[in-house]
């Protein structure tokens, strides 16, 4: 297993969390899997940006994202060098540290969600 730390954030975990990751799965599924609910509103397909996330350590640990992923990107709200569609970024043996934007352009969330 491999260690994902989860910067706080307001809506989804106001304490952060450290949860263990299963190799091969995306960011976005272990996120998800471990109680922590990251927007995907297409449904892990790489189809938009809701499951934006940067990653703040073991960015370089990442296979490169691929064509879809970097046009989708350009479209993500707070968009960074660091940044990765969730879905997308498989998890390997390195441990993670990511920080999911404030708002996406799924919905802005402002205090509430859905």
């Amino acid at each position: 297993m491999t260690q994902i730390i989860v910067l706080p954030h307001v809506e989804l975990c106001p304490e952060g969390a450290v949860i263990e990751a299963e190799p091969g799965m995306s960011i976005c599924e272990n996120l998800v899997a471990n109680g922590v609910e990251l927007d995907h509103a297409c449904e892990m397909s790489c189809a938009c940006t809701t499951c934006h996330v940067v990653v703040r350590e073991g960015y370089e640990s990442l296979a490169p994202a691929e064509d879809t992923e970097e046009d989708l990107l350009d479209k993500a709200w707070g968009l960074e060098p660091q940044s990765r569609l969730g879905c997308q970024a498989l998890v390997g043996d390195t441990p993670l540290t990511v920080e999911v934007p404030r708002y996406s352009i799924n919905m802005a969330k402002e205090g509430h969600r859905k």
